[in-house]
């Protein structure tokens, strides 16, 4: 567990790629209002994870946009700029002078077996850039600038967070500073957090998937949500009446945890309630469900980005917060790298 002497504190964030859907809002943006009632917090848009996915004027002049759009997200979805740290990484240089250091802490045979790569890189790892190996690094700096405890995290980030333990130990070690660094706890969110596409069962929702009947956006009418609910793919049987029910029906498992996570009840409260019934029926209260609960957001994200100054303000009192934080953080790892006396 983390020592004692290290304060709790929470941090996490998102890429500003795209826009972000349902299994991000209940998947994380639910778990950090929850965590920002009861620790401190930090919440950041990570614009600088960003440039691994590409590279050049096109897909730079949209993310200052596509920053603003998430920090809508966030907050209209619950997170308090007033309880929580909102800010956008690339503002806060002390996140990027720390990831070099951590460079030189961390070892290639750790980032050589990070999975994400693999996958991202595919076929040509020679092609791929040398932010996207070193990408956990710099996430492994995110969280330790602070010295966060605590890190929302879902099954693809895991190993991550793994790496950034491995990093603070090591450097702890290796400069010998026995409890610099917290070793970070991963949180572990509810049933929802793997909320799988609504086009196969099998496969994590996601922002790049080509269908956008795959999703819901959190940019969604009513009319798109209900419309992708019930085109939602199913199976011919009735819901289950129990657990093992689902065996083999991961469609039918996905919209019972979506419908569990938006009802804020267990996924058995939710099996008992349907159980027996045609899909028909059920996704015609998920819709209802679902409209209700994710209109508003959709509302408030357009209210929030009708001014764009506010928000761009809000993330710059969110950074120099963010800074007051970090920099007494790399101000001591300077000294005892030896940098100063």
């Amino acid at each position: 567990m983390t020592a004692p002497s290290h304060k709790p504190l929470v941090f996490s964030g998102m890429q500003p790629t795209n826009t972000l859907h349902l299994g991000n809002y209940l998947g994380a943006l639910k778990n950090w209002v929850r965590l920002q009632q009861t620790m401190d917090a930090l919440y950041c848009v990570v614009d600088m994870h960003a440039l691994t996915q590409d590279s050049g004027y096109g897909h730079a002049k949209d993310i200052a946009q596509a920053t603003r759009e998430v920090t809508a997200a966030y907050i209209a979805s619950g997170v308090d700029p007033a309880r929580a740290v909102l800010f956008n990484q690339s503002q806060v240089h002390e996140h990027a002078e720390l990831a070099w250091v951590f460079n030189c802490v961390a070892r290639l045979g750790w980032l050589d077996r990070m999975t994400q790569f693999k996958e991202k890189s595919g076929k040509h790892k020679e092609r791929a850039s040398v932010g996207l190996y070193t990408y956990p690094v710099l996430m492994a700096a995110d969280i330790l600038a602070y010295k966060a405890t605590h890190v929302p995290v879902g099954e693809d980030q895991k190993q991550h967070l793994e790496l950034a333990r491995d990093i603070a130990q090591k450097f702890n070690s290796d400069f010998d500073a026995p409890d610099f660094f917290p070793l970070p706890e991963p949180v572990i969110t509810g049933t929802a957090t793997r909320v799988m596409s609504l086009r196969d069962g099998t496969k994590k929702m996601s922002k790049s998937d080509e269908s956008d009947y795959s999703r819901i956006n959190l940019t969604d009418d009513a009319d798109a949500i209900a419309q992708k609910i019930r085109k939602a793919r199913t199976d011919p049987a009735p819901l289950p009446d129990s657990e093992k029910g689902f065996e083999g029906r991961p469609e039918a498992e996905n919209l019972v945890n979506i419908f569990a996570a938006l009802a804020d009840e267990s996924r058995n409260a939710t099996i008992a309630r349907f159980a027996g019934q045609q899909f028909s029926s059920f996704k015609n209260e998920l819709a209802e469900l679902a409209v209700a609960k994710l209109t508003p957001i959709a509302a408030e994200m357009r209210r929030l980005l009708s001014d764009p100054a506010e928000i761009d303000g809000l993330l710059r009192r969110g950074a120099e917060k963010a800074h007051a934080l970090s920099a007494p953080v790399l101000a001591d790892v300077k000294r005892v790298v030896g940098f100063v006396s």
